[in-house]
């Protein structure tokens, strides 16, 4: 039993690693809760210029900060599960080939779409991406998830004016950037100054 406390203990705090913040409606609160997260915005904003608030809101629409977070999935007949809807998988939400791609380009092989570092500088990657794309700001909320939804083709291409739902999504996602901004302004400096008492 001594011997394989241990194991129970590594697997208790791995599962606490990757369990969602427990508020995860207050930017502050989740830096606070996850002190390496705010390390991981940081270093997200410091190599591809994102304001952290954007893909953090962006996350939370995509996954609600579930580091295992996979699509609905298909019925057949209505009642018997049929794949899923497409391969997108945790906090990102980043489909097989854009992730390759991300790898490829800037993430590395190593790069996991359950590691929450790995997932924000996806999002960070692809951000710019759409600004070098489609110029689309990267303070722009409404306008990256529209891209990063749809895809630059899309984007581009307005398929969005065909989804009026996916423009009251995008619009969520704006104001809840816009949140997370302020709230980030009123600790910013307590967690970057103190973030090691956390």
């Amino acid at each position: 039993m001594h011997r394989l406390l241990p194991l129970v203990l590594l697997l208790a705090l791995a599962g606490c690693a990757t369990k969602p913040p427990a508020n995860p409606e207050n930017l502050c609160e989740i830096f606070r809760e996850k002190p390496k997260w705010h390390e991981a915005a940081l270093k997200m904003n410091q190599r591809w210029g994102a304001p952290i608030q954007v893909p953090m809101a962006m996350m939370y629409q995509e996954s609600s900060f579930k580091h295992d977070a996979l699509p609905p999935r298909y019925y057949f007949l209505g009642f018997i599960p049929w794949g899923r809807v497409s391969t997108a998988y945790g906090y990102a939400q980043a489909k097989d080939e854009t992730w390759a791609d991300y790898k490829k380009d800037a993430g590395g092989w190593g790069a996991s779409r359950d590691n929450f570092a790995d997932a924000l500088d996806f999002m960070g990657w692809y951000m710019q991406k759409s600004y070098n794309v489609n110029r689309t700001s990267k303070w722009d909320a409404y306008g990256q998830y529209l891209n990063y939804h749809e895809g630059w083709g899309g984007y581009r291409n307005r398929s969005y004016d065909a989804k009026p739902w996916l423009k009251t999504v995008s619009q969520k996602v704006q104001a809840r950037a816009s949140l997370f901004g302020a709230q980030y302004k009123s600790c910013e400096q307590e967690l970057s100054r103190g973030g090691w008492f956390w």
